[in-house]
């Protein structure tokens, strides 16, 4: 068993190194009412300072598992335009990433009155991407192997969003330049391309303004450019609001679109928004070989909205 376990990590980190997307994991936390962790098209929609913690702990019950923390907080700057910045910090195994995303976006009104807007958005981004070899030594793998293995990547994210109404659909690219292949001589196979494109997009359902109940289709496809796979998230959320509070309730459903039927995962998740705090949890029932060996991954979500009243512009919203 301990061996099975072992090959599995090992595995994933020999993904990681191979793949190189030098990118935090992306799983449910855009759900939990962030969706800035997507895309830098959402930084400073929303008249306040939004704030949100994250912490994701993947295969529970298996040693070493994946661990992730990350902050993001996004602000509106004047009244068409809005900053953010993303932090992580991501163990994989054997691998190790830590990173910093500064975005910035800007919100044109195309109608006032049906609330048409569109918004563009530009991030840089910081990568540090490291092998830990001394527990591979510790777990005797290969000795001879003595040198910490890193490397940095600089690198930039664009996205453009539409709104209408209740209506929203954005198209991204990140991850634009490639690597420097200089940096991975031992292996000749190893792909150049970091990019990777995708489009998220869904509808707020309300009856009528007197209905407390909101119903939130969405859908996310992703297509990695490396290797030239894509998947798919399928969600469906509800929001019950008491005035300005709501809770909320909902399923993430994410397959490779290439086995639609099989799924990665099903992930229910719930969350709440009292006064000025958020909290958001989910958890990834997983579907694969994996469930022999864990209970599955929790994703947990705090945040506070500060300075409320920032901008007076429909946009913000």
């Amino acid at each position: 068993m301990r061996k099975i376990i072992w090959t599995m990590l090992l595995f994933t980190s020999v993904i990681a190194v191979r793949a190189q997307e030098l990118n935090s994991p992306q799983l449910s936390q855009y759900l939990a009412d962030n969706p800035f962790v997507l895309s830098p098209v959402y930084a400073g929609i929303g008249d306040h300072v939004k704030i949100r913690l994250n912490g994701l702990t993947q295969w529970v019950g298996i040693k070493d598992a994946p661990q992730t923390q990350s902050l993001a907080a996004d602000m509106r700057l004047g009244e068409k335009s809005g900053i953010g910045v993303f932090l992580y910090n991501d163990k994989n195994g054997y691998t190790k990433q830590q990173g910093a995303r500064v975005s910035f976006a800007h919100h044109l009104t195309i109608d006032r009155y049906d609330d048409e807007f569109l918004s563009f958005g530009l991030s840089y981004n910081f990568n540090q991407f490291r092998i830990d070899v001394d527990k591979f030594i510790d777990a005797d793998f290969d000795p001879g192997v003595i040198n910490n293995r890193q490397t940095s990547n600089h690198n930039f994210d664009v996205g453009a969003m539409y709104r209408y109404g209740k209506f929203y659909l954005s198209a991204n690219a990140s991850n634009l330049l490639g690597k420097d292949p200089n940096n991975f001589t031992f292996d000749v196979d190893e792909p150049n391309e970091l990019r990777n494109y995708y489009v998220y997009t869904g509808y707020r359902y309300r009856k009528n303004k007197n209905t407390n109940l909101e119903i939130e289709p969405s859908v996310l496809f992703k297509v990695f450019e490396s290797d030239g796979r894509s998947e798919t998230d399928l969600n469906l959320k509800f929001r019950w609001y008491d005035f300005e509070d709501y809770y909320y309730a909902g399923v993430n459903y994410r397959f490779l679109n290439d086995q639609i039927g099989n799924p990665l995962y099903i992930a229910p998740f719930a969350g709440l928004k009292k006064n000025n705090f958020y909290f958001g949890y989910s958890y990834q029932i997983i579907l694969n070989e994996i469930i022999t060996y864990s209970t599955g991954t929790h994703v947990v979500t705090i945040g506070v909205d500060l300075f409320q009243g920032l901008s007076n512009c429909r946009c913000t919203y």
